[in-house]
């Protein structure tokens, strides 16, 4: 996720941050069924509920609500250091739908871009799946597995991002090893990816407010010393325009908190504990230009489903992650991947570690992706338990120019590589589009996932 320019930046106008429980608002997760399969038509379905990540949840004093954060700088009085911090600030329950545009109906979850509420105008979401005793996130092991779901995001235009991906956090979001984390994961705390965000607001159950910068460019977010980093596998980063899927590794196992070089900030991008460009398949990018979009192979005007496969080098979740492979259904049709046209690369169509070397070399990129394990750490990580994401975001650092359209932007877009997506370069500026697309959403919906060729 996000490559060549690290910062995530999600941005809640008015927002607050916080790890004790606040009692404000009620807590109510939206439900949501998904599909356990263990063979074709063959599928059981789960009860499971949604929750709201804690860095966009309003943050107050305990016993008050005096905001311990407001636009990107916090109460000294109530945050004079991590720790006091995480003491005297309570993330408060959220109102799903009013505040944060978030909906849920059977097996649909529906995320708004933009959402006037009663108090402040949100900016994008980002939820996790709870298992089903709601109180733990569901973690997933796809390894000889599959995965599947089908997504509308025809109401999702250039510069956008309707995100599907597995992170490794703790399945009780750091509560029990951290014990200034009074909220968990029923507040949706403990996030992490491979670019180590240091736009966190808490991260080991303390206030990242040591070095705190305010963004010069979101007026409510910032960063602080430290990062939050893990492995991840972005199954589906898309707008109706492009696709990727890409996984990426760290060093580490398992949520851990960074500071200095091993965060990878700018010129420390490959010096890093984790691998922030990872191994991507996009079509557009591969040489098909024609293949996903609007009107094309894969039509971005209507739903449609996408199935991707945990292939092991045994056939057996014991193995060694050794393949990723990716097809789609649309009008009852299932719709092979495309395949690479690039000159002087071999024919693949799924992800490899000999497609990823192939990539990287024919477009130049360093290959932290082999340094740092491939897909066989990818697989450890799945091992370990993945927690599913699913979020809606524009891109601050790099207008999602990396997913939609020409990147970098200071070299010919004929160059090989560089060429990601129809969109125009100024086509992702957040301040355009948070105005002009207010109105963007993205839903996914029927999630299933089993044994390989169960689910579709």
């Amino acid at each position: 996720m996000f490559p060549a320019v690290s910062l995530l930046a999600f941005s809640l106008l008015a927002t607050v941050y916080g790890q004790q429980v606040g009692t404000l608002t009620a807590e109510v997760h939206p439900r949501l069924t998904v599909q356990q399969c263990t063979s074709a038509n063959n599928c059981q379905t789960q009860q499971h509920t949604v929750v709201l990540d804690s860095n966009w949840r309003w943050l107050h004093a305990t016993g008050s609500s005096t905001n311990c954060y407001t636009g990107n700088t916090w109460d000294t009085s109530l945050c004079p250091d991590p720790v006091t911090c995480a003491s005297n600030c309570a993330l408060d329950g959220a109102d799903y739908t009013g505040t944060y545009g978030i909906t849920t109906s059977g097996n649909e979850l529906t995320l708004k871009f933009v959402t006037q509420g009663p108090y402040s105008k949100n900016i994008g979401s980002r939820v996790y799946l709870m298992a089903q005793d709601d109180t733990n996130y569901e973690l997933f092991n796809l390894k000889n597995q599959e995965f599947t779901f089908d997504v509308d995001m025809s109401n999702l235009p250039c510069g956008l991002n309707g995100a599907l991906y597995f992170v490794e956090m703790d399945a009780d979001g750091g509560k029990a090893r951290f014990p200034g984390n009074k909220a968990g994961a029923k507040y949706g705390t403990g996030y992490c990816d491979t670019q180590c965000p240091q736009d966190i607001k808490f991260i080991n159950g303390e206030a990242n407010i040591l070095g705190w910068e305010g963004s010069p460019t979101d007026p409510n977010a910032g960063t602080g010393q430290y990062g939050t980093c893990c492995n991840e596998m972005d199954v589906w980063e898309a707008n109706m325009n492009g696709a990727a899927v890409t996984p990426h590794v760290c060093s580490v196992q398992g949520q851990t908190r960074c500071s200095g070089t091993a965060c990878g900030e700018g010129d420390e991008r490959y010096d890093g504990i984790c691998d922030k460009d990872g191994c991507d398949f996009n079509s557009f990018r591969m040489g098909n230009q024609t293949f996903l979009g609007p009107g094309k192979i894969v039509d971005t005007n209507q739903k449609f489903t996408v199935v991707t496969q945990f292939l092991t080098n045994n056939n057996q979740s014991s193995g060694t992650l050794s393949e990723i492979r990716r097809l789609y259904v649309q009008n009852g049709k299932v719709i092979a991947n495309s395949k690479t046209n690039i000159p002087g690369m071999s024919t693949f169509d799924s992800i490899t570690d000999a497609f990823c070397n192939a990539q990287k070399q024919a477009f130049g990129d360093t290959n932290t992706f082999e340094q740092l394990g491939g897909l066989s750490q990818m697989g450890n990580a799945f091992q370990q338990g993945m927690a599913l994401v699913m979020s809606i975001w524009d891109d601050h650092a790099a207008e999602m120019l990396w997913l939609d359209s020409d990147y970098p932007t200071d070299v010919p877009a004929t160059n090989p590589g560089v060429a990601r997506g129809p969109c125009p370069t100024n086509s992702g500026v957040p301040a355009t589009i948070e105005s002009t697309n207010a109105g963007a959403s993205v839903s996914f919906s029927n999630i299933k996932f089993g044994p390989i060729g169960s689910t579709y």
